[in-house]
């Protein structure tokens, strides 16, 4: 790889980095490229981006990003989104079911956080479970005042 190259792709993760909420940073020595395609299709269903990290040149984009903290090393996979709970979700729900996928650490809104505050993050309901509650929440009273005139309706037709 040429230094034009390099500088390309520091410029690619940069721009992943700055434009997402999320990051979090796997070790993922032993896996199969069956596993990783697995591990890609998942994610691509979140809307999240999953890329082989260059230690080397990712350091340089997590500097340029301004985001700290983060010391790569081994094998890295990175995961980034612009929801940080869907990313979180992605990464520990594989290395719950694969073994050989072992969260490191993250990035949430620009600061480095451990593997507990990714793993917390995981538990929290997504985007879209959010707006369900939400949308349940608002219907609940007319849902309720509908019930209730139903019922007096079976009294009335009763007596």
């Amino acid at each position: 790889m040429n230094r034009e190259q390099k500088a390309n792709l520091i410029a690619q993760l940069e721009d992943g980095f700055k434009s997402s909420a999320g990051i979090v940073v796997c070790d993922y020595k032993g896996m199969s490229v069956k596993e990783l395609e697995a591990l890609r299709t998942s994610a691509k269903a979140k809307n999240v981006t999953v890329r082989v990290l260059n230690n080397k040149l990712a350091s340089i984009a997590f500097k340029n990003s301004n985001i700290e903290g983060l010391v790569l090393d081994q094998t890295n996979i990175g995961l980034w989104g612009e929801d940080q709970i869907a990313v979180c979700k992605v990464a520990v729900d594989f290395a719950k079911s694969n073994d050989k996928l072992i969260v490191k650490f993250g990035a949430i809104e620009g600061e480095a956080v451990d593997i507990a505050k990714v793993e917390a993050f995981a538990k929290l309901p997504g985007r879209d479970e959010l707006l369900g509650m939400l949308l349940s929440v608002w219907t609940g009273p007319s849902r309720y005042f509908v019930t209730a005139m139903d019922n007096l309706k079976k009294q009335k037709e009763e007596a």
